[in-house]
């Protein structure tokens, strides 16, 4: 049995607030309010959205968190995300299509959104980017359509251009409008391609800190490090320049506030670093057949 023949399975990420949430209400007619509940919810761990239509066909639209979580870290995120995708694809079902979602509204790439982007890319791999659907959403909110038409053309030239050469497509949400959302998800019809971050987990029998997201992810932890340090250092030294007091206070507790992210993100990097005899196993082990797409940030 094709369990995709019957059963389509499109998953949407995105950074938060970047309109997943709406793209899902037009595709599964959920109110306005209660979606605003469930995604208080649901950006805890994974949603599942069923939808049956009346050819007997059946869509799950899966949410997931973003890689920005207030209250939660990106290594939490993408071990509830992995553990998704390991369950699913042992089960033999695949997904028929990833939908990543981007305000078009957006004056600016953040650092959150080059973030979301990175470790996208780098857990679909290429060989699932044909089923990739970069959507631009908010278009309803757009004041200067000319302004807009050049952040399409900054992503298409730029940021997604990587994805797009391994045959990921841009899909504009202008209509706002469940034809217009059905339209887009009509297109991914078919048995996906398995994930690379799938293909790591199962098929290769990797931890999840020794996959390509889970070293990205470390890599990004150094950046963080490296930051967090420098601040820490230039906070010191206004403090010692600084001949106020109470200044000098408030920034002591700042400083105590960034010592503490500090060893935080060193207690993540101890859990996503890769022993050195581990590392050369790996180099002569069974590789996977995808390979990870390196976005341009």
């Amino acid at each position: 049995m094709l369990f995709l023949s019957t059963t389509l399975r499109p998953r949407l990420m995105g950074p938060t607030g970047s309109g997943k949430s709406n793209f899902i209400n037009r595709l599964t007619g959920i109110k306005e309010e209660k979606a605003a509940h469930q995604l208080r919810s649901h950006t805890q761990g994974v949603k599942e959205y069923s939808v049956n239509l009346s050819n007997g066909r059946q869509y799950v639209f899966v949410d997931t968190p973003g890689f920005d979580d207030t209250y939660r870290s990106d290594r939490d995120i993408l071990r509830t995300i992995a553990e998704w995708l390991e369950k699913k694809y042992r089960g033999k079902v695949k997904l028929s299509g990833i939908i990543y979602t981007h305000r078009i509204t957006d004056n600016r790439i953040s650092g959150s959104v080059c973030k979301n982007l990175d470790m996208f890319a780098r857990l679909c791999g290429d060989k699932a980017a044909s089923g990739v659907r970069l959507v631009t959403t908010m278009w309803d909110t757009v004041k200067d359509i000319t302004i807009a038409e050049n952040r399409v053309s900054q992503l298409e030239s730029n940021f997604w251009k990587p994805l797009i050469n391994e045959g990921a497509r841009h899909k504009r949400f202008e209509g706002n409008s469940p034809r217009c959302a059905w339209e887009i998800v009509g297109g991914l019809t078919e048995g996906g391609e398995v994930l690379l971050l799938q293909e790591e987990l199962v098929d290769v029998a990797r931890k999840l800190n020794e996959t390509t997201a889970g070293q990205a992810l470390y890599t990004q932890f150094q950046k963080l490090l490296h930051e967090q340090k420098e601040a820490i250092k230039q906070l010191q030294e206004e403090a010692k320049a600084q001949k106020s007091p109470e200044l000098v206070k408030q920034l002591e507790v700042e400083q105590r506030r960034l010592e503490a992210e500090l060893q935080k993100t060193w207690d993540e990097m101890g859990k996503l670093k890769i022993p050195f005899m581990r590392r050369i196993a790996l180099f002569f082990s069974k590789k996977p057949q995808s390979h990870t797409i390196n976005v341009m940030l």
